[in-house]
């Protein structure tokens, strides 16, 4: 199984976790690490560091992040130079975490890149955009059958 680090600017992380363990239950291989205010850079790349090595039981690891370029995303990415069975996807957000998480036991690094930034996408929509998808219905016979 695929071990997952989630991080984020302040709560962004733990509160994602929780919310995933809210929907389908406790993660194994999971970890959040926050960035809060105040921490440096270089306190975030050991937290990260150690989560990874707890997450991460050979099969590989995937970090979650919120915001591309951001510190947690480079600080990730930075670990993920010495270790290639290690992945970073941006941009997380809560169907891509959900489903992820799911769908995490069969597959390497690489392939839950692709199925989670399509997982990703399915998440980021509106109401009227899913509304358009509905089939327009037929009008009803006020006349009987």
């Amino acid at each position: 199984m695929l071990g997952i680090v989630i991080t984020g600017h302040g709560k962004f992380a733990s509160g994602l976790l929780q919310a995933v363990e809210q929907i389908i239950g406790k993660q194994v291989q999971c970890m959040a690490v926050d960035f809060s205010e105040g921490m440096t850079t270089e306190e975030l790349h050991q937290m990260l560091e150690a989560a990874s090595k707890d997450c991460d039981l050979g099969e590989g690891l995937v970090f979650l992040t919120d915001l591309l370029g951001g510190s947690p995303f480079r600080q990730a990415a930075q670990l993920t130079l010495t270790h290639p069975q290690w992945q970073v996807i941006t941009g997380t957000n809560m169907q891509l975490a959900v489903e992820m998480m799911l769908d995490r036991d069969d597959i390497n690094a690489v392939q839950f890149l692709d199925i989670a930034l399509e997982c990703g996408h399915r998440g980021l929509t509106s109401l009227w955009h899913e509304q358009q998808k509905q089939p327009p219905q037929p009008p009803l016979d006020i006349d009987g059958i």
